[in-house]
């Protein structure tokens, strides 16, 4: 598998800071006391009709799998058989090389992750949906709807996928006792000092604004993608100091998991899918989701809002979403299905134990990546918050 999620370069980061104010979230206008800035008004599709012959898909790796990588593993073609739909699949890499080809008519739909999708829809790059046109949509988990990251004003932007956990992962047989608190990646004096692996993503700032949340509530953080200027500083402060003790910072989870089986790292930030592989390469790796929550991803299929195949769109969002190829995705790829249904239809019957797909009180532990706005996404008004360009241009600062 390839990467999923990069760190942004300094040169997106100045094209969001452009594009970010000039979608109105960092405008004068969601200042305190007055207006909370809203996305352009855009009309979701009425009737659904014919498909249009073709779509561009822009997705995660293993998102959009027609059998090139593995000649078994191929859900685009018996979508493109079905519906007639020819479908052109390009990978992205990035977050931020999502939000930058969405919104000109060269895609059609985008496995959007929350780090990107609100800034898509406060930059008018994505449509609202037409739930009535999905026709998985109630099979959806009900806490998987209307989030911070996939709605605003009770309008849906598009349909869930899938979502996983950033997790604490140790190697067993360097590690005791076993972790339950993030508390040994983010302490100075770790024992660990040297052997420790992190994200490497402007979004990692919220994994520092969590542990604050537990460790320094005098901060007053409610929402660790929230943060006004004390409370951003401080995360960036923590994430600083913690470079003195990591072993190295990780983006393609492949990475992840090489350097936990070979030893680079016996503890750090990871997904269920690298212990996964660490654990068929045989390697002592464990992980768990510390007591003081975690931050995570939850992916939403959306529609671009110029998109010149808009019937072919829904069609594939209801393709993708049916049970049996929700349970292939979340195999091949390694996450908690979307449509529940898709539990009966996993190869392996335990996977959506494993991946707590069911698990609404194990799902509300998790902070999932939502963009920052300036409007507060914890509801202050009385302030403003630092918007996700700043946590981009910190964290280049930080990196370089």
């Amino acid at each position: 598998m390839a990467t999923k999620r990069l760190t942004a370069g300094v040169a997106v980061a100045a094209v969001l800071a452009l594009a970010v104010a000039g979608c109105g979230s960092d405008s004068d206008s969601s200042s305190s006391g007055g207006t909370r800035a809203k996305p352009p008004s855009l009309k979701a599709l009425q009737t659904l009709g014919a498909g249009e012959g073709a779509i561009n898909i822009l997705a995660w790796a293993g998102y959009a799998e027609n059998g090139t990588t593995d000649p078994s593993v191929d859900w685009v073609t018996p979508f493109e058989k079905a519906t007639g739909c020819k479908a052109n699949v390009q990978v992205a890499n990035t977050s931020d090389e999502m939000f930058e080809k969405m919104g000109t008519g060269d895609f059609d739909v985008v496995s959007a992750s929350g780090d990107s999708s609100l800034r898509m829809i406060y930059a008018g790059k994505v449509a609202p949906v037409n739930t009535s046109l999905l026709t998985n949509w109630a099979d959806i988990a009900p806490f998987q709807k209307g989030q911070q990251w996939n709605s605003v004003d009770g309008v849906d932007y598009g349909i869930p996928h899938g979502w996983g956990a950033n997790l604490l992962s140790w190697r067993t047989d360097k590690v005791t006792p076993a972790p339950d608190s993030w508390s040994v990646v983010w302490d100075q004096n770790s024992p660990y000092k040297g052997k420790i692996g992190a994200y490497d993503s402007p979004t990692y700032l919220a994994d520092a604004a969590l542990y604050l949340m537990a460790t320094k509530p005098e901060l007053g953080i409610k929402n660790p993608y929230a943060l006004d200027k004390k409370q951003f500083d401080a995360a960036v402060e923590l994430a600083t100091q913690q470079k003195s003790i990591l072993a190295g910072y990780w983006a393609s989870y492949t990475d992840a998991q090489k350097a936990f089986t070979n030893g680079t790292y016996v503890l750090g930030t990871s997904w269920q899918i690298i212990v996964n592989l660490a654990q068929a390469d045989k390697a002592k790796v464990d992980a768990t989701l510390p007591k003081e929550g975690s931050t995570g991803w939850a992916d939403t299929w959306m529609v671009d809002a110029k998109s010149p195949h808009p019937n072919c769109s829904y069609l594939w969002m209801n393709h993708i979403t049916t049970p049996s190829v929700q349970a292939q995705v979340a195999e091949w790829f390694g996450e908690a299905p979307a449509n529940l249904k898709a539990c009966t239809e996993t190869a392996d019957a335990g996977h959506c134990k494993v991946f707590h797909a069911d698990d609404e009180p194990y799902f509300k532990k998790i902070w999932f990546w939502a963009t920052p706005q300036s409007d507060c996404l914890d509801g202050r008004s009385d302030t403003k918050c630092i918007p996700y360009s700043e946590w981009t241009k910190a964290w280049s600062t930080l990196r370089s």
